[in-house]
């Protein structure tokens, strides 16, 4: 009997553990932020960082000299989304949406790619996420709800454009997600020419399962089945609902897989498992020595050679 009740005790522990687990889970990763919670060690080491750096700060420095329009749009669900609108010096037809990562924002992840697209006669619209930056939301969409958002933008920019616009979407991380699944919407325009995805993950759910390993060597049931119920009620979503590998299979415009081979946030495999689950036009690049969200200051001249080459393929310029 008394083996019973203190399997029973051990069993009471272990799921009151979970629970903990679960409640502390939830609370560092969905609700808003407002600060930066990715670990910059994950996007390289101290000396590299202070290169990338150097280029962030360049870059931003002369974009932000450029005019720009801060615009709002409303979510499906009713939430006040903003932005920011930097038309192109000449007009342009073209556009680039960029959508940045997890607690950040899309003036602080988006500038050197909104730079690198406006040079080449692009305007560019850099967005706040749901509960990131300006945008208004209490929790964090993990591209799950930020698809839809994604579509609302692309609404947005045809509208101030017009019906023959052209329209590239662009994503880093978090980002990156939301492009990819925004690609398998039925209501997608024919105005989106093509997507390029910045090491993006192939479902909150993988990811997150991805970092209890790696972090707490924990299997990801129960505390992520817990989790998932947490989010629902709460957020309105769960973390299987969608998945980029899903929404690729359906993606009717070509996409440009970004991942940096050293990347231990986002595994590059999840990367690699999109592109196989692509099943229309397509390119890969895996960047050597390049951590999460860090292959376009690894290699810069490569990064923007490869995407050159991608839009040219499929854009008529």
């Amino acid at each position: 009997m008394s083996g019973f009740i203190m399997a029973g005790g051990l069993l009471a522990a272990g799921t009151a553990a979970c629970f903990v687990g679960a409640h502390t889970l939830f609370n560092r990763v969905i609700p808003r932020q407002d600060v930066l919670r990715v670990d910059i060690s994950e996007m390289a080491d101290a000396e590299k960082w202070e290169e990338y750096i150097k280029i962030i700060h360049s870059v931003k420095e002369k974009f932000l000299q450029r005019p720009s329009e801060h615009v709002t749009i409303r979510s499906r669900d009713g939430l006040t989304l903003h932005g920011d609108l930097f038309r192109s010096e000449k007009p342009s037809k073209r556009a680039v949406i960029l959508c940045h990562g997890y607690t950040s924002c899309g003036m602080n992840d988006c500038p050197t790619m909104a730079e690198y697209f406006m040079e080449r006669g692009y305007n560019a619209l850099i967005v706040d996420h749901r509960a990131h930056g300006k945008s208004e939301g209490q929790y964090v969409g993990f591209g799950i709800l930020d698809r839809f958002d994604c579509l609302k933008w692309i609404e947005y920019v045809i509208g101030r454009l017009g019906d023959d616009s052209e329209i590239v979407l662009y994503g880093v991380s978090m980002g990156a997600s939301t492009v990819l699944m925004a690609s398998g919407s039925d209501e997608l325009p024919e105005n989106v020419k093509a997507i390029i995805s910045d090491c993006a993950f192939t479902s909150p759910y993988d990811v997150f399962k991805h970092i209890l390993k790696r972090d707490y060597h924990l299997p990801p049931r129960p505390i992520m089945d817990i989790n998932e119920r947490m989010c629902r009620e709460k957020a309105g979503y769960g973390f299987r609902d969608y998945s980029t590998l899903d929404a690729v299979k359906k993606a009717p415009c070509p996409i440009l897989f970004i991942h940096g081979k050293e990347d231990k946030f986002v595994p590059t495999d999840m990367t690699l498992k999109n592109y196989e689950a692509c099943t229309g036009e397509k390119r890969l690049l895996l960047v050597e020595n390049a951590g999460h969200a860090a292959s376009l200051y690894e290699n810069k001249e490569l990064y923007e050679n490869t995407v050159t080459e991608f839009l040219n393929a499929y854009l008529n310029t």
